[in-house]
């Protein structure tokens, strides 16, 4: 089973450099990004999110620790954006 995973803005701490603003989202469908519903992609916050979200697309046991995480920051120090993380079943 696949999961499509939405990560939301909740917050940032400064100014982003790629605009992004509480409620913003990027959709991951599976593997795949969900360009219809997600707003542009950063980047750098995706290349540091990415090894934790190549673990939240797959079926995983409750105990699995990616499923006790509930948010996750890009890597920019001065201007951070963080992001809140939630799974949904896919229908693909």
């Amino acid at each position: 089973m696949e999961y499509k995973v939405i990560l939301e803005v909740k917050n940032v701490k400064g100014e982003c450099a790629a605009g992004y603003k509480a409620g913003d989202k990027i959709v991951l469908d599976g593997f795949l990004i969900n360009t219809k519903e997600s707003c542009n992609v950063c980047l750098y916050a995706m290349g540091a999110l990415l090894p934790y979200l190549t673990v939240l697309h797959r079926e995983t046991s409750e105990e699995d620790w990616i499923n006790q995480i509930k948010a996750l920051q890009c890597p920019d120090p001065s201007n951070t954006v963080i992001f809140t993380i939630r799974r949904e079943k896919s229908t693909n």
